[in-house]
């Protein structure tokens, strides 16, 4: 099965030629989505080799849809432009797919592993949000998921484009699930890594996290 990797970028002008460069030998076609830079990181991945195309400046979630209807393969890989996910993980991240065993895989960095959780506020509270939800969703659709929000994930293009993405911005990751689950597909996990970002800046504050994520699965549980 052949392979599309979506990036979606803003603003990873000092890393995102490397992560392009690195992830060549994983995937058949490099997306990188930009989500209008005001740096060069759309000039920095052409000239590395991807295929570069604008979001509709709406966020992350549109960067997705942007990059399924994009993608040309059968696998839609999605990575974050930061250099926290290493690409010679794809192999694993897809197997699940390739063996007729999933639908949609997400990466589990509470199975592989994250050079991001430390002793401060800000991760406790990113555990206990992503944990609360991930409880949520695994009691409603009766799954057994240890991540939601991972952005290291793959999914067969043909869901993709079936899964009928509402949301616009970094819920779209356990929004992703969710609907994959409404539909009947199946979600799998693979051990991943996650290490430290390498360049650029969050682009979404934690205080913000709360609100956008739940909300997002209150609209998603009464279908609004």
């Amino acid at each position: 099965m052949t392979v599309s990797l979506v990036i979606p970028a803003k603003n990873e002008e000092g890393g995102i030629s490397r992560l392009v460069e690195s992830a060549k030998n994983f995937a058949d076609e490099i997306i990188v989505v930009d989500g209008h830079s005001s740096d060069k990181t759309s000039q920095c991945a052409s000239s590395a080799g991807a295929k570069v195309v604008s979001d509709n400046k709406k966020g992350k979630g549109d960067a997705y849809k942007v990059g399924i209807k994009e993608a040309a393969m059968d696998i839609v890989v999605f990575m974050d432009a930061d250099g926290s996910h290493d690409p010679s993980q794809i192999p694993a991240l897809i197997e699940p797919i390739v063996k007729n065993e999933a639908d949609l895989v997400i990466g589990s960095r509470h199975k592989g592993g994250s050079d991001e959780w430390k002793g401060d506020i800000d991760t406790y509270l990113r555990s206990v949000g992503g944990g609360l939800l991930t409880l949520i969703i695994n009691y409603l659709w009766k799954v057994n998921l240890t991540e939601c929000l991972n952005g290291f994930r793959a999914v067969k293009r043909d869901v993709g484009l079936k899964l009928e993405l509402r949301a616009n911005n970094f819920d779209v990751e356990q929004h992703m699930i969710v609907q994959c689950l409404k539909k009947k597909y199946r979600v799998a996990e693979v051990a991943t890594h996650e290490y430290e970002r390498k360049w650029g800046v969050s682009k979404l504050p934690t205080y913000r996290k709360a609100y956008l994520f739940f909300w997002r699965l209150f609209l998603d549980v009464f279908n609004l």
